[in-house]
């Protein structure tokens, strides 16, 4: 397991801790994430959560290779997977969850970020979404959202063509909160997750909750839209051929799609 957990003054940390594979994310690191997730929810003592990786990276996305051999199925199967378990527990978490990112935060690394409520990244961070360009589509309700932050231009760039962003880029369209030097990005998120340590827990869920309400139930329609086109391209000639380009370290041929 690569996941690590720990609860200290009243902030439950989830790090990512894979640094070997770049913090490469199996189905056992999402059940495991959301786990952790369920068991801050349901524990007094947490008052907020804090979500962050290794030093460099924040994750690279999915380990492709756990996932061309554990991949979701299709329909009911698609959405009773351990990355879906994952998606609806930070969406349903009632505590504030800070992120603090620091190196690439690349495919869920970036969309999970939207689910969060504060996000601090490091000056040397790196954001992208690469979804088609793997022969996937946008998941996580980034279809939704990123077009709201960006408008539909700068989503399409980000989303389509899966161009990279800036820390700076980030907070321009409200993504993060701020960017910081790397050495700070992880005391400084603590920091503000302590910060609930000293307001009504009641009061701070009833807000975060009315702050989500408005567009909640139309997220949670579009990832399951999402996540059953994502499924089924994940067994796509086109993600297959992706794929093996990925691992045989050459440029995929879509020529003959």
């Amino acid at each position: 397991m690569s996941i690590k957990t720990a609860t200290l003054n009243g902030v439950a940390t989830i790090e990512i801790a894979r640094p070997e594979k770049k913090n490469a994310l199996t189905v056992a690191m999402y059940q495991a994430m959301a786990d952790a997730l369920h068991a801050a929810r349901e524990d007094a003592a947490v008052r907020a959560v804090l979500i962050t990786g290794q030093p460099g990276v924040f994750t690279s996305g999915n380990d492709i290779e756990d996932f061309m051999t554990r991949a979701p199925g299709q329909g009911i199967d698609a959405l009773d997977s351990p990355v879906l378990r994952f998606m609806r527990a930070l969406l349903e978490c009632d505590k504030p969850v800070v992120a603090a990112v620091t190196g690439a935060a690349i495919g869920i690394g970036t969309t999970m970020l939207l689910h969060c409520d504060f996000v601090y990244v490091s000056d040397e961070a790196r954001l992208a979404m690469p979804f088609v360009a793997l022969g996937l589509v946008p998941e996580f309700a980034s279809s939704l959202i990123v077009p709201q932050l960006m408008g539909h231009r700068r989503a399409a760039e980000k989303l389509l063509l899966g161009d990279p962003f800036t820390p700076e880029q980030a907070v321009e369209c409200g993504i993060a909160n701020a960017v910081l030097p790397a050495s700070e990005v992880v005391n400084h998120a603590r920091r503000v997750a302590e910060r609930f340590n000293a307001l009504p827990p009641g009061a701070v869920r009833e807000a975060k909750q009315l702050l989500r309400a408005p567009q909640a139930q139309q997220t949670l329609a579009v990832i399951r839209s999402e996540s059953e086109i994502f499924a089924r391209r994940l067994r796509s000639p086109e993600a297959m051929e992706a794929f093996q380009a990925f691992f045989q370290k050459r440029k995929p041929d879509f020529s003959k799609f």
